[in-house]
């Protein structure tokens, strides 16, 4: 089923910029993946995932305003759509629903 469509650095980073709400710039979120997941992140990879994920209509973004730290450029802030909640929403429910169907037995384990 392809409903919504979600790839796991997507919901990443679509969680991310629910996390930081009003202060989500790629800066911000590239920052704050790496803290949270001990994970690096690419500007490139993050930028691609932010522009697919706005042609998707899962993001919209706003720019704030410019400054002499970024030589006068604009931070460009992004925030979550109704479509974009609604595809998060949906991907919990179906990971959910996976991980109550596995059979507690499947989960329990022993290596050696």
């Amino acid at each position: 089923m392809k409903k919504y469509q979600l790839g796991e650095f997507e919901e990443v980073v679509l969680l991310t910029v629910g996390v930081l709400y009003d202060e989500a710039y790629g800066v911000s979120i590239k920052k704050e993946i790496e803290a949270r997941l001990n994970r690096k992140v690419s500007v490139g990879a993050l930028q691609t995932a932010l522009k697919r994920m706005e042609d998707k209509g899962y993001l919209k973004s706003r720019e704030g305003e410019a400054t002499e730290e970024r030589a006068g450029r604009p931070k460009k802030y992004f925030q979550i759509t109704a479509l974009g909640k609604r595809a998060m929403e949906y991907t919990k429910s179906t990971r959910d629903e996976l991980w109550s169907a596995i059979p507690k037995v499947a989960l329990n384990l022993k290596f050696g």
